[in-house]
């Protein structure tokens, strides 16, 4: 029988803390939270690789380092409301919660949400709010949002996503030029975004997530 809960103490021993995370909540959140039941069935075996988890269709599961270092850039507080952009199966909002007052995720694929929520709700993950529909659209309703969060590269960060920051709030993204990537991380003033780059990380871009194309004379 596979012993997960080692296996979380080596991921956070050899890929979270030398990568310079050392804030409690988040150490202690990647401790807590069981990544295995938060991946693929047939994956299971795979979730504490140091490499991102193919969901297809351009989709992942973030690898634990870039997950982690996102988290430590944002510094998130525990009086704060967070869009968790392209869930997935769920960790990153299992996680999130352990340091957010609440976590709306955002799923459009219905069958990765149904188990997205059966997921959390073992996990007893109940300050976060699974929300079905469009990623580019994220979820206006329970907004503005102090901190969004995309599990996923993108080209460009979709207008509706960028709205939905609240004044003086952050977000997080994956910028990928070609094959390489950078996070930046984003703070809002005067209603525009200023951008710094934080770390280089890889993945896809997200489906509807590539630059918009723009008609020219």
């Amino acid at each position: 029988m596979t012993d997960f809960a080692a296996r979380r103490t080596m991921m956070v021993d050899t890929q979270v803390r030398p990568s310079d995370v050392t804030k409690f909540p988040i150490i202690d959140a990647m401790l807590k939270v069981p990544r295995e039941n938060f991946v693929p069935a047939a994956q299971r075996e795979a979730a504490y690789m140091s490499e991102n988890l193919e969901l297809g269709e351009g989709r992942v599961i973030f690898e634990p380092r870039t997950l982690a270092k996102m988290l430590d850039a944002l510094d998130i507080s525990n009086d704060e409301l967070v869009l968790d952009v392209g869930a997935a199966l769920g960790y990153s909002s299992a996680v999130i919660a352990h340091m957010a007052e609440a976590v709306v995720a955002v799923e459009e694929d219905e069958d990765l949400a149904r188990e997205a929520q059966d997921a959390l709700t073992e996990a007893g993950a109940d300050n976060v709010i699974l929300h079905v529909g469009p990623l580019t659209e994220g979820a206006a309703q329970h907004g503005p949002y102090d901190v969004v969060v995309v599990q996923g590269a993108v080209a460009d960060l979709p207008v509706a996503l960028a709205d939905q920051v609240k004044e003086g709030g952050r977000v997080a993204c994956l910028f990928m030029q070609g094959a390489l990537g950078e996070v930046r991380i984003g703070h809002k003033s005067h209603d525009q975004i200023s951008w710094r780059m934080s770390f280089n990380a890889g993945a896809p871009v997200l489906p509807g997530f590539a630059k918009a194309n723009v008609f020219e004379l």
